[in-house]
């Protein structure tokens, strides 16, 4: 059961947090979830577009926190409109956010490789022309169609509740 040159003591410490780990991101699926699943539209492009009820900087805030809040690993934020400010371009607000959860996004790219151009999650935070301000991001039974992945099915569904919990902590009221 043990690998060679593990110790028993980390290998168990290691199975129990992945443990504790699923069981947190299931129990975080569950809440929130509401019926915020069925009001996000599918794109024919696989995108899901979210309307926020908050500012831009409100609204990245409040998805950091709520990723952070559920134990999931934050990469990056990427300040689309400065970069393109320093470059000379005008552009509306813009945040490229970047997550996830290694043991459930590794899984995706065992069933296939090149389904990591999707992992980890990035969600697209922009201001509209007309000030409206929108959540965006690739939904997963798309990605796992687009990478012919069908041996994850629950892997991708808790992935779907996840972000739709996640993306719950901004919608319009």
């Amino acid at each position: 059961m043990f690998g060679k040159g593990t110790t028993m003591p980390r290998q168990f410490a290691n199975i129990c947090w992945a443990a504790m780990l699923a069981i947190s991101l299931t129990a975080c699926a569950a809440q929130n979830v509401g019926g915020s699943a069925q009001s996000q539209k599918v794109a024919d492009n696989g995108l899901v577009l979210l309307r926020s009820g908050y500012s831009v900087d409100e609204t990245v805030a409040r998805i950091k926190e709520d990723v952070a809040a559920k134990g999931i690993m934050f990469f990056d934020d990427i300040d689309q409109a400065k970069l393109a400010s320093d470059a000379g371009i005008e552009l509306r607000p813009s945040h490229l956010l970047v997550f996830g959860n290694p043991p459930l996004g590794s899984q995706f790219m065992t069933s296939n490789p090149q389904a990591g151009i999707d992992w980890p999650v990035r969600l697209l935070v922009f201001e509209d022309k007309n000030g409206q301000v929108w959540a965006e991001y690739t939904d997963f039974g798309y990605i796992a169609r687009r990478h012919g992945i069908e041996d994850r099915g629950q892997q991708f569904q808790m992935a779907s509740e996840v972000i739709a919990s996640i993306t719950s902590s901004v919608a319009s009221r």
